[in-house]
């Protein structure tokens, strides 16, 4: 990891990187320094599987903290309490804000992927993921090639944000609880996420860690 460290400080330094350098800076940071590779509990049952941090995770160093992340916290401290997000185990495709909040390339995510799936497969416990957005659901073919026709073909269904799927990463067995992405700009589905994500805690029967 450390080898990949240096030289994404270089490449960011260089422009060749797109990560969002004027954000950590101003928020004080080494722009590679990756604050938010995983957080949480890695003992926790369920997992939140983002695509990046923005701009609010950079400044508090807090992962899903900004608008979209604040329906999930929001969601948990109603079924778990005001410790809710200590007990879920936190992650992205990629640790870095992107310049332009455009997303990464598959030639960025495929770099972190050894790191991402060592995170979700070797030390986080769980085993009930939700995903947010199509770019964390689609991440899995990427780790896992075999798996892009049955998640392809999960996405056509018109109850994916109710149904689960089941797959294997690495090994590990990880059910897929897919969402869309909580973002204000998705007006489709922003106004309905606050219910999605209630409806999925109660799925699985989460109240906690």
């Amino acid at each position: 990891m450390q080898a990949l460290l240096e030289a994404l400080r270089n490449e960011a330094r260089n422009g060749e990187m797109p990560i969002d350098l004027p954000v950590y800076e101003e928020a004080g940071l080494d722009p590679v320094e990756p604050v938010l590779l995983g957080t949480g509990s890695l003992q926790a049952r369920l997992g939140i599987f983002g695509r990046d941090p923005g701009r609010t995770e950079i400044e508090l160093r807090e992962p899903f903290i900004g608008k979209g992340g604040q329906l999930i916290r929001a969601a948990l401290i109603e079924a778990a309490g005001p410790d809710a997000g200590t007990q879920v185990c936190w992650a992205n495709t990629v640790p870095y804000k992107p310049l332009g909040n455009k997303a990464w390339s598959v030639a960025i995510k495929r770099r972190f992927l050894p790191h991402i799936r060592r995170y979700l497969c070797d030390l986080w416990e769980g085993d009930q993921l939700i995903t947010c957005g199509n770019v964390a659901f689609e991440w899995f073919g990427l780790a896992e090639p075999t798996l892009r026709p049955t998640l392809k073909e999960y996405w056509k269904r018109a109850d994916r944000y109710e149904a689960s799927l089941d797959v294997k990463l690495a090994g590990k067995r990880i059910t897929l609880l897919p969402l869309p992405h909580p973002s204000p700009l998705n007006a489709t589905w922003y106004p309905r996420f606050p219910g999605l994500m209630r409806d999925r805690l109660r799925q699985i029967d989460w109240a906690g860690a």
